[in-house]
């Protein structure tokens, strides 16, 4: 390995630290907690060491967000490939979204709620939130009906779910009606 292989791999790796470090910091103590000296001291690096690797906050968002995509997409996959049928995998899908936003309150937060410098929904838009969409298109298109753009449809059965895992994180809706709401949400919305 060259020396150049070396510090490109070290350097990965302490993205990946800082990156991890600030998901933890964030999800245990919100993201009003996470700034560069705190992260400097958790791992154990100077402030210009993480200047080095990201900007600032907003970048770090920004890459939390990116993985945090990768792993909705992927947990929104698995969730649809193990149900039978369209309405089961669509019900699989939107479960799979509300658990992701419920057990990934920061990581949520990040792709969703605060600015990380990433354009959404247009040509320069990350691959990672591009994936993500075309996870939920993937199963939502068989079920967007007659005459419904399915990019359309998947926009607004997104924006059902974001708005149902927003409204339960802030305690707004009664948890024990999570699995109904889900129910009239397919049963309604997607009509399968």
């Amino acid at each position: 390995m060259s020396v150049k292989e070396r510090k490109d791999r070290e350097r990965a790796e302490r993205e990946r630290l800082i990156v991890a470090t600030a998901r933890e910091l964030a999800e245990q103590q919100g993201w009003d907690a996470v700034t560069t000296r705190r992260l400097a001291e958790r791992i154990e690096y100077s402030q210009p060491v993480l200047y080095s690797h990201f900007r600032g906050k907003r970048e770090i968002i920004g890459a939390v967000a990116l993985e945090g995509a990768a792993e909705l997409a992927a947990a929104v996959r698995a969730a649809a490939s193990r149900a039978n049928g369209p309405r089961e995998r669509v019900a699989a899908l939107a479960r799979a979204y509300l658990d992701f936003a419920e057990d990934n309150p920061a990581v949520y937060d990040a792709l969703f709620q605060l600015d990380g410098g990433l354009a959404y929904a247009q040509e320069d838009t990350p691959e990672p939130l591009k994936d993500a969409f075309a996870a939920l298109l993937e199963c939502l298109a068989e079920v967007a009906g007659d005459g419904v753009h399915p990019g359309m449809f998947t926009e607004v059965f997104w924006a059902a779910l974001h708005g149902l895992a927003t409204l339960t994180r802030a305690g707004r809706l009664l948890p024990e009606d999570a699995e109904p709401r889900v129910e009239l949400l397919v049963d309604r919305l997607a009509m399968v």
